[in-house]
């Protein structure tokens, strides 16, 4: 699958970030047909991609070689169900949503079977992204090279069992808007204090990965990591910050598990 031309079926924020990482490792493919119900989504696609070629027909986006399913959930069975029959015999189907397994996929395509699943992650956007992919058991090792070809400018994209997909979508897929909100509130309150974007730009990228680092790598426990440091100006919110990631992501997991 050399050149493989590219299909998008949906055109929403998950072919943007891919597309956009691709174009910042100048690694677009030569050839990508988006579709999506949109005409406005279609059109700023379009407008930041000049060279794709957008159409309202899923059909057409399903007559490529690597054929992305970018839709959500609600509405990855009528998208797959609608193009039973159309796709090549040689394509390769990548669903990029949770909760329908490879199984039920072979199933709503009419039994083609040629299918492999990715989680993404947004980092992509910038080619630091982390990916998990599992391959259907259909697949051939030119098959799973060709997609992770394509999918290695993103960032890591790990083999993982199908079964812990799912966990993915929770922990590495939403995991930035956990994080994401407080970061940019600390990022204002540190330009209150004068420090300028290059200064904060490094002080907080250094700081949460080396937060994180620290946690994993450096030996200690959890609890001696958090003394690590004696002054915790938000200590009080712990308690009720950690109750949510207790109650609110299995309670996610849950809704998304096949």
């Amino acid at each position: 699958m050399n050149a493989a031309k590219v299909g998008f079926i949906g055109g929403g924020r998950v072919a943007r970030i891919f597309l956009e990482g691709w174009r910042r490792a100048q690694a677009l493919p030569e050839a990508i047909t988006m579709s999506d119900l949109n005409i406005d989504v279609l059109g700023y696609m379009k407008a930041r991609f000049p060279a794709i070629h957008t159409t309202c027909d899923n059909m057409k986006a399903a007559k490529q070689d690597i054929v992305f399913l970018g839709v959500h959930p609600p509405v990855m069975a009528e998208a797959a169900a609608g193009i039973k029959g159309r796709l090549e015999p040689g394509a390769l189907v990548v669903s990029l949503a949770p909760k329908f397994t490879i199984a039920r996929l072979t199933e709503l395509l009419g039994g083609f079977a040629r299918i492999a699943r990715v989680i993404p992650n947004a980092p992509s956007v910038i080619n630091v992204g982390y990916n998990p992919v599992a391959f259907g058991p259909a697949l051939t090792t030119e098959d799973r090279a060709a997609l992770t070809a394509l999918l290695t400018p993103l960032g890591e994209c790990p083999e993982v069992a199908e079964d812990k997909l799912e966990a993915y979508a929770v922990l590495s897929a939403m995991g930035p808007t956990y994080l994401w909100f407080q970061l940019q509130a600390l990022r204002e309150v540190a330009a209150g204090f004068g420090l300028d974007d290059a200064e904060i730009a490094s002080a907080l990228k250094r700081t949460v990965c080396g937060a994180t680092r620290t946690l994993l790598e450096s030996g200690l426990t959890p609890a001696e990591v958090l003394d690590l440091v004696p002054v915790k100006p938000l200590a009080e919110m712990e308690a009720q910050v950690g109750e949510l990631y207790r109650t609110r992501l299995p309670a996610i997991y849950q809704k998304i598990k096949p």
